[in-house]
């Protein structure tokens, strides 16, 4: 999901968004570049930055610092 301002996210949405344009730049015929971002936020939360053409902005909960085991 494309968002803009400070409207919540989840984790799977930024990765599914990821990989979308992934897929988008490589059957694209040129050049492509993916930047990603990522600064923390007050509350738990990150800001992630995706650049592809475009900004595509999500702020998502992290509150469990570990990391979960399967991260697919």
């Amino acid at each position: 999901m494309e968002q803009s301002g400070a409207m919540l996210t989840t984790n799977k949405e930024v990765k599914a968004k990821i990989i979308d344009l992934y897929d988008e730049l490589f059957f694209h015929d040129g050049y492509g570049e993916v930047k990603v971002e990522m600064r923390i936020l007050q509350r738990g939360q990150k800001e992630i930055i995706i650049h592809c053409g475009k900004q595509y902005r999500f702020v998502v909960d992290c509150q469990n610092k570990n990391r979960p085991k399967d991260t697919k």
